[in-house]
C-alpha cells in the first residue's frame, strides 16, 4: 500500500522529487493545496503573530489534511518557520510524516565587464523527515 504526500509549500514538485517520492517514500498520490488554501499559506502577513496564523490559516489547512489524509501519509512542509513549525508538531501528533526537501547548491560565476554575476542552480538531493 503506498501513501499519500500533502505538499503544503510555494513550489510545484520537480521531476526529481517525484521519482524520489514514488522510490523512497513509497508515495502513489500528490496532494496540493485547494486554490484558496494555497493562497493563503503562500500570503502569511509577516505582520501577524502566530496565534493569527493558526487561526486563520493553520486551522483550515489542518482541517485539509485531516479530511484526506490516513496514518502513515507523508506531509511535505517548507515555508514560514513558525507555520511550519506548528504544522509539523500537528502533522506528528497525527501519526502523519512530516518532510521537507534537501537541495545541493551548485554556484557559477560570470564575468561581465567590472561585474561578476552569480547564477545558483539548486538539485534535489532528498527527502528528509523532520
Amino acid at each position: 500500500m503506498g501513501y499519500k504526500l500533502f505538499l503544503i509549500f510555494n513550489h510545484q514538485l520537480t521531476p526529481d522529487q517525484k521519482e524520489d517520492a514514488y522510490k523512497n517514500l513509497n508515495v502513489e498520490r500528490f496532494i496540493y493545496l485547494p486554490p484558496e488554501l494555497q493562497k493563503l499559506w503562500s500570503n502569511i502577513p509577516p505582520q501577524w503573530d502566530l496565534k493569527e496564523i493558526e487561526e486563520n490559516i493553520l486551522i483550515p489547512i489542518k482541517k485539509f489534511i485531516i479530511e484526506n489524509s490516513q496514518e502513515g501519509d507523508r506531509v511535505l512542509i517548507q515555508g514560514d518557520f513558525g507555520a511550519v513549525c506548528k504544522l509539523v508538531q500537528f502533522a506528528k501528533g497525527h501519526n502523519l510524516v512530516p518532510l521537507y526537501a534537501t537541495t545541493k547548491r551548485e554556484v557559477e560565476e560570470k564575468r561581465e565587464g567590472d561585474k561578476i554575476k552569480k547564477i545558483s542552480t539548486f538539485k534535489h538531493i532528498r527527502f528528509r523527515e523532520f
